[in-house]
């Protein structure tokens, strides 16, 4: 059986997600608004959809739990799954909400607008404990959860279900992605965040989502406010500072790595999923990190975010000095001619 139709056992899964999936709508003009793009394309989105493909593409058995509607989008959300290589037999089919829509506009090199249709509610936050298969979610070797899944119910007794389910195995992360439209308030979120953090053994966000998790911005006092929380591991991304990871016996700073931008849309998310791939691979900490550096700057050269997953050769090549680029755009030409 091939890849695209397999269901992977759920003692074998190594990377299972939780949390959005939808249709990333993207203009094929960029540097112009919404009002006067002219085409798009369609692909598959959502932050934690994304770090399943990207596991996936660096060779881990992933897959994801999450909510579409019934409708053509969520059709395609699925089918685009199984093409990608990430098992959606956790996939709940929800016959009342709509499967959500993104668009977003494209002005480089770091301004990246998205517009989020997904209400008065969307599918992947109406998942119901019910509704999971805790066998898997127990079996995994890596559970990846995202703070926005946390913002409303049934979605957030879904989310601390699940964390009691794993109690604190490792790897259990979460992810800070904070996004201030799917709260009422962010001293909300930190009310939640900070509930949930005794739970996972990583945890991974950016300055401002850290300020949201633990009221700290400066990354080294974040590091420490996450792991006083209880974290094991600590990763406070810096931007064009890099990242840095702390535990509470190892600190490491990774310098970002150069790459033309495009679209930094899914950078976090390609960023994340060879962080899963790295911690289960047992790699040091300074590796992972570098690698995730790498993965990340490589969909950010590209316009796309789940079809432009790296895989581990170009992640090499990249941190090498090459371009992973060259070849998709020989091949580009090719076409053309």
């Amino acid at each position: 059986m091939s890849s695209a139709t397999a269901r992977i056992d759920s003692s074998a899964l190594e990377v299972l997600t939780f949390g959005r999936s939808g249709v990333d709508i993207y203009p094929h003009q960029i540097g112009v608004g919404l009002e006067d793009v002219q085409t798009f394309g369609k692909y598959l989105g959502g932050t934690t959809a994304n770090v399943a493909v990207a596991a996936a593409r660096l060779g881990r058995r992933a897959a994801i739990i999450t909510g579409v509607g019934n409708d053509p989008f969520g059709r395609f959300v699925r089918k685009a799954l199984r093409e990608l290589d990430v098992d959606d037999s956790h996939v709940v089919v929800n016959f009342e909400y709509a499967t959500p829509v993104t668009f977003c506009e494209i002005f480089p090199p770091d301004d990246f607008p998205l517009w989020f249709y997904r209400q008065p509610t969307a599918p992947d936050l109406q998942v119901r404990p019910s509704d999971i298969d805790f066998d898997a979610v127990r079996g995994t070797d890596l559970m990846w959860l995202s703070v926005t899944g946390l913002s409303e119910e049934p979605s957030r007794e879904s989310h601390f279900a699940v964390l009691e389910a794993r109690q604190r195995r490792p790897h259990t992360v979460l992810d800070l992605d904070y996004r201030p439209m799917f709260w009422d308030s962010a001293a909300h979120a930190t009310e939640q965040v900070q509930k949930a953090l005794p739970y996972v053994t990583v945890a991974v966000g950016n300055r401002e989502e850290c300020e949201v998790a633990v009221g700290e911005t400066d990354p080294e006092r974040a590091a420490d406010a996450l792991l006083d929380a209880g974290v094991e591991l600590a990763v406070v991304k810096q931007g064009p500072k890099g990242v840095l990871a702390k535990t509470r016996t190892e600190r490491v700073e990774s310098p970002p790595i150069m790459i033309q931008p495009l679209n930094g849309l899914g950078a976090g998310d390609s960023f994340g999923g060879s962080l899963a791939h790295g911690l289960l691979a047992g790699w040091p900490l300074e590796k992972i990190l570098q690698n995730a550096n790498a993965a990340g700057a490589i969909v950010a050269s590209r316009l796309e975010c789940s079809t432009a997953m790296p895989t581990e050769a170009e992640i090499d090549l990249l941190i090498a000095g090459g371009d992973p680029n060259a070849e998709l755009a020989s091949a580009s030409t090719a076409e053309v001619r």
